[in-house]
Formats: structure tokens, C-alpha cells, sequence
């Protein structure tokens, strides 16, 4: 099986996951419409699936994999719940993020965005709810107490005040001002590096991790994120908004601080690729067991949506 159809299964495992997670929730009326029309959007999940590839890497076999050899890993239901709990933060994150006292966009993944399909109270509330129960079912679900704790701490750190919020407020305050590349970095960095890093740490920690191998797939997991972000910017000026599923052009129309516009296309290009070679380089003490993951860098350097 190549690369992209191994992303994609894995993708729907997700898919699967949220959905039944979902279906076992006492939401009623709009809000449960609501949640399910966004955790139902045809997502790349790339984020989750980094978390079970993770997990997988250091020895904690995930559902939906060939059965292990006798005497290996068991299948590693947490890994699956903590998948889950990343994309319900993230995709928390895109509802207000398409608000229009944020980035107002009318489309995401290729849909009309939630606070079109509903109104935004009920968008507001549906990303209220999503980032709340993402820790929910880490508390109830993960069959660990020491491994939940890890989990929704690395999750709270990387997502929120210190994390994707600081960058998030930090690209609000930058736009239509003169940042240069260090005020750049800080934003990416925390508004979407942060949570790369945070599903690659989550995947470390439900396979037993040891603290080398956490801080590889650490230092990993930023350097693809902040190599996605760059891609985003690049895609903004580039694609077109059918390839995106968003509208395309936003970033150059808000004046908002991106690496096309403080340090041109073509470095931008040269920092992408840099930072996928350094990704792939972290991973050479896990040897070809990483190969999975060295794809995943090469091909988020190519990715064309």
C-alpha cells in the first residue's frame, strides 16, 4: 500500500472513531447538528494521524493496523482517543477561527462554514463544546490514569494560552504592521507548530515513549508544523480556492503576516524544504522503522491543498 492510500486509511479510522465518540454524547438539537457536521467535513487529519503513527513508531500497535506478530505491541487504545481529542481541538480551533470577528471565511474543507450553515452563536458553542469535550473523553476514555494526565496536559499546554492561542492573538495583532521574521516565526510556531509537536508528544506518550525518543518526535513534530504553516501561506497565493476548500487570497487581502509577504516565495520555499530535511534527519535514531514518518515530511512539502 503506498503512502497517500496508508494516510487515508488511517484518516478514516479517525473519522470512525470521532463518530462513534460522538454518537455516545447526550447532545441534543442544533448543537449535536452542529458537531456533526464539522467532525463530519472532509478533513486531511494529518495531525491525528501523526499521533497513532507516533505511537506506533515507539511500540504501541493502534486499532486498524495488521494484527502484531505474537509477542508484540497490543493494539493501543488510547493512541485512538487521543487522536480523537486532537482533531476535536483542532477542528474547534477552525470554527472560531472562520468567525467573523476572526479571519471571516464562508468556506472550510471545502463546505460553508459552520457559523454559515447554523448562526454563529450556535458555532461559537459548537467550538466551545468540541474543546471541552476533547478532555472529557481523555479523562474518561484512556484506560491509564498517569497516561490521562500526561495527555491532557501536553494537550492544554500546546493548544492553549501558551501555545495555538498565543499564536493565534499574535497573528491578529500583526496584521497590517511591518513584522519581520522573528515576530513570524513566534506566530507559526505557536498557532500551529504547537500542535503538531502536541500529536506527536500525545502518540509518544501512549506507546510508552522513553525520553529520547519523546524529545525526537517533539523536535519532529514542530519542524513539520511550522513547514505545514509555510505551506499555508504559500497555497494562499498560489491555489486556487477550490484546491484549498477555503477562499484563497485571504492572508495578502487582510495584510497578515506570512512568509510569502515578509521574505518572498522563494525563500519561504527554501525554508519548507529545510525544515522537512531537519525533520527527516531528527528521526535517524529510530532508524527505517521512521520511514513512515519521513514520508509524511516529504509529502506535506508537496501537498497541494
Amino acid at each position: 500500500m503506498d503512502f497517500n492510500a496508508r494516510l487515508r486509511k488511517k484518516a478514516q479510522f479517525v473519522n470512525d472513531t470521532l463518530q462513534r465518540l460522538l454518537a455516545f454524547q447526550q447532545i441534543d438539537g442544533d448543537l449535536k447538528e452542529a458537531l456533526r457536521y464539522v467532525l463530519e467535513a472532509p478533513g486531511k487529519r494529518v495531525r491525528s494521524v501523526l499521533v497513532l503513527w507516533c505511537c506506533e513508531l515507539v511500540g504501541g500497535q493502534v486499532n486498524g493496523t495488521p494484527p502484531a506478530k505474537k509477542g508484540g505491541p497490543e493494539p493501543n487504545h488510547n493512541a485512538e482517543i487521543a487522536a480523537a481529542a486532537i482533531e476535536m481541538v483542532h477542528t474547534y480551533s477552525l470554527i472560531h477561527d472562520d468567525l467573523p470577528a476572526m479571519d471571516d471565511d464562508d468556506f472550510r474543507r471545502g463546505l460553508p462554514t459552520c457559523h454559515k450553515v447554523f448562526d454563529e452563536a450556535t458555532a461559537i458553542l459548537a467550538g466551545d463544546a468540541l474543546l471541552t469535550l476533547a478532555f472529557e473523553i481523555l479523562a474518561k476514555e484512556i484506560d491509564e490514569p498517569t497516561i490521562a494526565v500526561k495527555l491532557i496536559g501536553q494537550l492544554a499546554q500546546d493548544a492553549g494560552p501558551s501555545g495555538m492561542i498565543a499564536g493565534q492573538m499574535a497573528d491578529l495583532k500583526a496584521e497590517r504592521s511591518t513584522g519581520g521574521e522573528e515576530i513570524l516565526e513566534y506566530i507559526h510556531t505557536n498557532k500551529t507548530a504547537k500542535m503538531f509537536r502536541c500529536a506527536a508528544a500525545m502518540g509518544a506518550i501512549c506507546g510508552g515513549a522513553g525520553k529520547k525518543q519523546f524529545d525526537c518526535l517533539c523536535e519532529y513534530g514542530l519542524k513539520i508544523g511550522l513547514g505545514f504553516q509555510i505551506a499555508d501561506d504559500i497555497l494562499d497565493v498560489s491555489a486556487s480556492s477550490e484546491q484549498l476548500g477555503k477562499t484563497a487570497g485571504k492572508d495578502a487581502k487582510a495584510a497578515k503576516c506570512t512568509y510569502p509577504a515578509v521574505v518572498g516565495i522563494e525563500k519561504a520555499k527554501e525554508l519548507q524544504k529545510k525544515l522537512a530535511d531537519e525533520a527527516v534527519a531528527v528521526l535517524e535514531p529510530f532508524g527505517k522503522k521512521a520511514d513512515t514518518l519521513r514520508q509524511l515530511a516529504m509529502a506535506l512539502l508537496e501537498r497541494t491543498k
